[in-house]
Parts: C-alpha cells; sequence; structure tokens
C-alpha cells in the first residue's frame, strides 16, 4: 500500500525533520521520500487535511483489555479498534485477566488474539502467580516468551521482600518491573481523595500519604539492590546503565505532588526508575465528585487541584515519563449502582489526546509526544520509531487544532466520564505495518 502525507507537520524530536512541514511518501510500511513537494503515484492513497501533523506512533503503557476471561467488558479486537481511535500503534496489556497471564500458555493466546490487529499488543506478565502476592512466576521464561515488563497490574505489591527480589531477578537479563504504588492498609473501603471534599460527601477517603510512603519504601529498596552489587565491574555497569536511563522500576498511574518531587529527587541522584499519569489525572481534581458520577470513580483517585498542578510540572521538567489511559473497561452492572458499590475506572483510550490538549497547562507538542510515543518505547524496551527515509512507517497522525465531540465509545464498555464532551486535538489516523487506520 502506498500512502502519501500532504503538507504534515512532523513532530519527532528525535528526527532531523522536527517542526518542518513536508510530504511524506509511504511505500509497503517504509517511509520511502521526505521532500517539500511529493507527487502521487497512481493508485496511492493521499492524506491531504488542514493541520494535519505526523508524529511517531504513539504507546499506551496500561490498558486492561480484559480478554481472556472478561470478554463481556472487553476483548482484544475491541480494545484495538479503541486504541487506534485514540492514535496509538502499540498498547501494553495488564495480567489481570482470567486466566492471569503468568503463563507462557496464557501469554501466547494474547498475542495470537492479536495477530493481524491495526495495533501491536504487548502483553505485561505478573509476577506472582494469579497476582496474588505469593509464589513467583517464571519470569525469565516469560521473558523470553515476548513479555514486555512484570507487574502485578491493578494489585499493588505490599510485600516488599517479594518487590526487592523482584528488582535483583529482573536486573540481570534487563527486565523491567511495573507497580502502582498503594499501601493498601490506608485506603481500605476508600472511595475518594482524602481531604475536605470527602469530608463534604461523606466518603471514605483514600489519603495522598499510601502512594507516597509506597514510592519512598520502593525507593530505597532500588537503591539497596544498586548498592548491593558489590563488585567494581558491577558499579561500572551499573553507572552505565543509569546513564543510557534504562529503568529498572516504573511507577503507574502517580497522582499527587509529593510523589513528582520524591521522583524527581530520585532522577537527580541517577536511579534508573521511570513513571507515568493518567490522563484523566491531568483534567479532574477531586471537586468532580460532588455529583457522585461512578464514572468518576478511579484509583488512584482524583486529588487537589494542588496535586493536579504538581502533576503538568512535573510533566513539563520531565519528572512524569509518559502519560497512559490507564484503560479499565467496566459494564453497566459493575458503574450504574451506589457509589460505595461501583467498581474503579475508566475507559480513556479514545480520549487521551483531546482531554491532554484541552487542558494543556504550556506543554509543547514536542513534549507530548515524547511522553505518549518516544519514552514509552525506551522504557519498554521497544525498538524506536523515527521520522525518517528508510524507516519503518509506524505513524500517529493528528490535527492539535480541531475541535470534535466524543458521541460514540468503540470500546465494549462505555465508563467513560468524557462521553458528550467537546475537546481541542484531534486523531486524524494511525499507520503501522502498511496499514492506514481511522480514514
Amino acid at each position: 500500500m502506498q500512502i502519501l502525507l500532504r503538507s504534515a507537520r512532523i513532530i519527532d524530536p528525535q528526527s532531523a525533520y522536527n517542526g518542518l512541514v513536508r510530504d511524506v511518501f509511504i511505500d509497503n510500511g517504509l517511509v520511502r521520500q521526505i521532500a517539500e513537494s511529493i507527487d502521487a503515484p497512481d493508485g496511492c492513497q493521499v492524506v491531504d487535511k488542514p493541520d494535519l501533523h505526523v508524529s511517531p506512533g504513539w504507546v499506551d503503557m496500561r490498558v486492561s483489555a480484559g480478554d481472556p476471561g472478561f470478554e463481556h467488558k472487553e476483548d482484544i479486537t475491541s480494545v484495538c479498534r479503541a486504541a487506534a481511535a485514540g492514535g496509538f500503534t502499540d498498547i501494553a496489556v495488564l495480567p489481570n485477566t482470567s486466566p492471569v497471564v503468568d503463563s507462557k500458555d496464557t501469554l501466547g493466546y494474547v498475542s495470537r488474539m492479536a495477530e493481524g490487529q491495526p495495533v501491536m499488543v504487548h502483553p505485561i506478565a505478573a509476577i506472582t502467580k494469579s497476582t496474588k502476592g505469593a509464589d513467583f512466576t517464571d519470569m525469565i521464561d516469560l521473558h523470553h516468551a515476548g513479555a514486555v515488563a512484570f507487574s502485578d497490574g491493578e494489585h499493588p505489591l505490599q510485600n516488599a521482600d517479594l518487590l526487592l527480589k523482584t528488582l535483583q531477578y529482573l536486573r540481570p537479563f534487563g527486565g523491567l518491573l511495573m507497580n502502582r504504588p498503594e499501601e493498601t492498609g490506608l485506603t481500605i473501603f476508600g472511595q475518594m481523595h482524602e481531604g475536605v471534599q470527602s469530608t463534604l460527601l461523606g466518603l471514605k477517603g483514600m489519603p495522598a500519604m499510601a502512594e507516597e510512603l509506597m514510592i519512598e519504601r520502593d525507593l530505597r529498596l532500588l537503591a539497596y539492590v544498586l548498592e548491593g552489587e558489590g563488585s567494581k565491574a558491577g558499579k561500572e555497569q551499573s553507572q552505565a546503565n543509569r546513564t543510557k536511563r534504562t529503568p529498572l522500576l516504573h511507577f503507574s498511574c502517580i497522582s499527587s505532588a509529593s510523589s513528582v518531587d520524591l521522583i524527581r529527587d530520585a532522577k537527580k541522584r541517577g536511579l534508573p526508575v521511570s513513571c507515568d499519569v493518567t490522563a484523566h489525572q491531568l483534567v479532574f481534581d477531586d471537586s468532580a465528585m460532588a455529583d457522585f458520577d461512578t464514572n468518576l470513580k478511579v484509583n488512584p483517585p482524583f486529588r487537589s487541584r494542588a496535586d493536579v498542578e504538581g502533576l503538568w510540572a512535573g510533566l513539563t521538567d520531565g519528572t512524569i515519563d509518559a502519560i497512559v489511559s490507564d484503560h479499565s473497561p467496566q459494564d453497566d452492572e459493575s458503574k450504574q449502582v451506589e457509589f460505595d458499590h461501583a467498581e474503579f475506572g475508566i475507559t480513556g483510550l479514545e480520549t487521551v489526546f483531546g482531554a491532554v490538549m484541552s487542558h494543556n497547562a504550556g506543554l509543547p507538542l514536542s513534549q507530548l509526544v515524547n511522553a505518549l510515543a518516544v519514552n514509552p518505547r525506551r522504557i519498554l524496551r521497544l525498538p524506536a520509531v523515527t521520522i525518517a527515509e528508510g524507516q519503518p512507517a509506524t505513524l500517529t497522525l493528528f490535527d492539535p487544532t480541531s475541535t470534535w465531540t466524543f458521541s460514540r465509545s468503540l470500546s465494549k464498555s462505555k465508563n467513560s466520564p468524557f462521553l458528550g464532551q467537546t475537546f481541542t486535538g484531534q486523531v486524524v489516523g494511525t499507520i503501522r505495518a502498511g496499514r492506514l487506520t481511522g480514514l
């Protein structure tokens, strides 16, 4: 298939064409030519839209696909359809399925189901069997079978010794541990952020301290692992790895300004750590809970306005590496109930770009592309993608100024607080493996 992008502004901090408006000709899945003007061959599909922008394909590092076991909420086909609509060419899917992705058989099933989809699906394997936080999985085997990272996903690691041994186990083969930091003993029965709003609404609060304590703990354990490498050669290799900024520990879904401060300090000390934030955490604060909308019930919860400002500051200075959807599909029976009984989660794949652009606190497009495309690939050890002649055409097409209304979701589940909202910043389509999606 031949595709010509007409007068597209290239947003790719890694490309010599970054910031320039060029025609981009794609043939058989490769970028063949980039020039000021290119004649379209016969039969070539031409994309010619006002204010067309193109970047390396976006990667969502945290998606619940539901398949196997929860196909009534989501399956691989529907999640890939929603991901492509949101501008993603790649997604990393959590292991919290039934059965859990804790064996090569289940991981292989996910990979097989993803064949032929418009989006590349990268399985994250469980750290512990059935994500119960007790017995380890065969992580080396899972790594060789295609797992891009290891996490118990929706179940934060509570046992310090387990987390320590996981770090020690993963380091020799360059594995990545992903953990959503939460001291669950402090958040049990919690419904929203602990603060003035939770008091006024009469809801059990979930303190930011529950997140921050676990980040402090995990960072200390990470430092302990690095200090214990022993030999001079090991220490030199450790320093080399830090210089390459290849993280060993990744914090998912950070939500408080103090969490940003802790990670910022850890990076300054050279610890191989990275983190992400969900798009919806950049939009809402805890005042949004006043109407008891269960579609706004998420974990971690929406925190204070000061925390939201701290998250934006962390994105701007590079402390926060990536933006994710934390796509968590829930059926009506899980959401159309009393607030106390509703499940946590938002479906967010289709609205990441629009939500962030519509509430952008001064983040340049190049940094946004870093957070959506460049950094996630680096963290997950995926092959880098750059817009240059001869390179694979794994691309996202978007218009940062176009307005649109999110009126229909392609996900099987509809638990989105954004349905009916109008955004600035629209995805035009994606290109992967020679396939144009969305147009």
